[in-house]
């Protein structure tokens, strides 16, 4: 059994979003996470996920979106994460290509939101997109300032350097589709020697679709395409990458109560 770490279900109409899960599920996908962007869609989300043992969501504000929000108040956020469906905080983080907020207001926003993951004992789920430096030293001085707190690099396409400094800090990191990607040998080659206990695998649909649906709008049941492609590199099963990567899984989002293959 797969789980897509990292999706945006939201994107899928309500019409359309039960054969979406229902491809998902038939692909092997057991469990999947919807994202959030803004905090004023935290309660839809939650509400999204509420009656399926396999659908979870975090909440947060997206680096995209850290100018049409107040920075949130760490315990107020941590207070609004407290509903069991919630298993973490983000996406959070860093977006230097696209820079649609202030880059202070963004650091300003990543860093409150680091704040409330410690405070929630919940992890943060991690944007960072030509940023690796100002996120790394970010992570690194709110760990010393605060002490430690889980997060994930998702959607991981940076350099080696943030990916150990991730590891480094008790971090762990998602592969999307990029993987499979044919000019993403420096990403194939940074996951074939990252430790094995902090990989993920995630679609971050309906964005970035693996490999052979490249172009296409993707969806959680692609995942399998991305950790086909990660036992690949890694040198083990699919069978295998699929244990290792739900472990990691739960081990990372501890709220999300484990499930029943099959």
């Amino acid at each position: 059994m797969l789980i897509d770490s990292h999706c945006h279900l939201d994107y899928f109409s309500a019409e359309e979003r039960p054969a979406v899960l229902a491809r998902a599920r038939a692909a092997g996908v057991g469990g999947m996470v919807t994202i959030g962007t803004r905090l004023s869609q935290a309660r839809a989300a939650i509400a999204m996920t509420e009656g399926d043992a396999g659908l979870w969501c975090t909440i947060g504000i997206h680096p995209h979106n850290a100018a049409e929000e107040a920075v949130p108040d760490p315990a107020a956020l941590a207070a609004l994460a407290a509903h069991p469906k919630v298993v973490g905080i983000g996406e959070a983080g860093l977006d230097y290509f696209y820079d649609k907020a202030p880059r202070d207001v963004q650091a300003a926003s990543f860093r409150a939101q680091i704040r409330a993951a410690r405070l929630a004992g919940l992890p943060l789920v991690i944007h960072a997109r030509d940023a690796d430096a100002d996120v790394a030293a970010i992570l690194q001085e709110e760990q010393r300032a605060g002490g430690d707190f889980a997060f994930l690099l998702h959607c991981f396409s940076s350099g080696r350097a943030l990916a150990e400094a991730a590891v480094a800090m008790g971090g762990y990191v998602s592969f999307s589709g990029i993987l499979t990607f044919p000019k993403s040998q420096e990403i194939r080659a940074i996951a074939a020697d990252l430790p094995a206990e902090r990989l993920l695998v995630e679609t971050d649909s309906p964005y970035l679709a693996p490999v052979p649906f490249r172009g296409k709008r993707n969806e959680p049941g692609h995942v399998a395409h991305t950790a086909r492609v990660l036992a690949e590199v890694r040198g083990v099963s699919e069978a295998a990458l699929a244990d290792l990567t739900t472990a990691n899984f739960h081990r990372l989002f501890t709220r999300a109560a484990p499930l029943m293959a099959g």
